[in-house]
């Protein structure tokens, strides 16, 4: 490729009409609306974004991108909060177009591309009455919330995504295909359920599917100054709950949703957002102790299609907004912990920003921390502390909150972070986040991608076996 010729340029007259996806430079209308990614505070700008259509247009780019030396960053879902589904001056490649979900009810299946959105997952399988283990957003794409784990409303009950992954396609750095299940590369498809996207691209996911249609959720509100009170009760109170009852715990600002009352709207808080997939007989049962505890601003709880529920923050996070991430998984809460959590929940700059504590016991303690690259399973909560707002103007203030907040709870936590909420904050801290899965991680690494090729994430260094 000249100084001349740029790498779109290159690309299609290299790839030719055998790429059957669209291949965009930055000359290109649409240019800036594939480049987006859900982070507004991410802004780079590739030399090429291939929206591949199938495996073949996905081993082309990345044969491009090797026989240009060109940094290649993998987009499913473009959540990914430290926004690392885009990079500067590389490759894209874009796996929008691989976004088919296939739903065997009989053998309680889904089958999701690698490019699809839980959204997409939940209008494929709720007419079945069949649901998977996923997170709290819709619009999240499957393959990134996926390979880094998986937390979400029904962890407690059914484990993470990857407890639920069957089997996994895979394209490797030099074109092979492979398939990754307990019985086909069983180090790769150990490697892939929790080491995020190091090993390959994920063309296409097979997950066990449960029955899960109609759930009892919705948040309960207290007033900010019970925080203390609230928090200890509840870290208590959900580790003794049946597995069916999830509640995430948080401090945030009430947003002005129509399903939640007017007098509340603007409000900071502190509340618990449950989900109850158990007996619905049973329901009131479970929900009398938090709907009696301290003095409840709201009990909003009530019957929901779980699509709903997973939708439910969809209106209020939209594409768009600046979003800045910090992350740990915590064992306990001291005192001294608490005292900041109460402090910096006082302290929150805008209507988005949030602090979330997700309950992660239950069925994902059913396995070990050996058994997945996932290496807190001892851990009871993961946290995450989020700084967010619409206006750049505001980046600063969000990024500031955030990370003094940080600074103030790490201190406290078990050392690493659940890798889906990390912003790219070094070597050290991905090391951190894998503990003793990290060295064999390594040598994964050093068999399925010994150049690096895939590096533009939560990076594991390849290590020679």
């Amino acid at each position: 490729m000249s100084t001349q010729t740029t790498a779109a340029d290159a690309a299609r007259q290299e790839l030719g009409p055998g790429f059957s996806g669209t291949l965009i430079g930055p000359g290109d209308s649409g240019y800036d609306e594939a480049r987006a990614v859900f982070n507004a505070m991410i802004d780079r700008r590739p030399a090429l974004i291939a929206q591949c259509r199938n495996t073949a247009d996905v081993k082309a780019t990345i044969a491009f991108a090797r026989e240009h030396d060109l940094l290649l960053a993998v987009r499913g879902g473009g959540h990914n909060g430290g926004g690392l589904g885009v990079v500067d001056d590389g490759v894209v490649l874009d796996l929008s177009g691989l976004s088919s979900v296939e739903v065997d009810p009989a053998k309680r299946t889904i089958r999701a591309g690698g490019g699809a959105t839980w959204n997409m997952v939940d209008a494929a399988a709720h007419p079945h009455g069949l649901s998977t283990p996923s997170g709290i957003i819709s619009s999240t794409g499957v393959g990134g919330l996926t390979l880094g784990g998986g937390i979400g409303h029904l962890s407690r009950k059914y484990g993470l995504t990857i407890d639920n992954l069957l089997e996994a396609d895979v394209i490797l750095a030099d074109g092979t295909e492979a398939r990754a299940s307990a019985d086909e590369n069983p180090d790769l498809f150990w490697a892939i359920r929790g080491g995020g996207g190091n090993f390959g691209v994920v063309t296409s996911f097979t997950f066990r599917a449960h029955p899960v249609s109609i759930v009892q959720a919705g948040p309960t509100f207290w007033p900010l100054e019970q925080t203390a009170e609230v928090m200890r009760w509840w870290s208590d109170f959900i580790r003794q709950a049946p597995r069916e009852l999830n509640g995430f715990f948080t401090t945030m600002t009430v947003p002005p949703a129509d399903f939640l009352p007017a007098e509340l709207h603007f409000r900071k808080v502190c509340g618990v957002i449950w989900c109850y997939c158990g007996d619905e007989d049973k329901a009131a049962e479970v929900f009398a102790e938090p709907q009696q505890f301290g003095n409840p601003l709201l009990h909003g709880v009530g019957p929901v299609p779980f699509p709903a529920l997973q939708s439910l923050f969809d209106g209020f996070y939209s594409p768009g907004l600046q979003w800045y991430w910090r992350a740990d998984f915590v064992k306990e809460f001291p005192d001294a912990a608490i005292e900041q959590h109460v402090e910096f929940g006082e302290k929150l700059p805008t209507l988005h920003s949030a602090m979330h504590m997700y309950p992660i016991d239950g069925a994902v303690h059913d396995v070990a921390n050996s058994d997945t690259p996932f290496g807190y399973r001892d851990a009871n909560w993961a946290e995450v502390i989020v700084g967010v707002d619409p206006d750049p103007a505001n980046a600063s203030l969000v990024r500031d909150w955030t990370v003094d907040y940080w600074d103030a709870t790490h201190p406290y936590s078990a050392g690493g972070a659940y890798v889906n909420f990390m912003m790219d904050e070094g070597h050290a801290r991905v090391r951190a986040s894998y503990g003793a899965n990290y060295d064999r991680l390594a040598k994964t690494k050093g068999e399925y991608d010994p150049e690096n090729v895939f590096r533009v994430n939560q990076n594991i260094e390849p290590k020679a076996a």
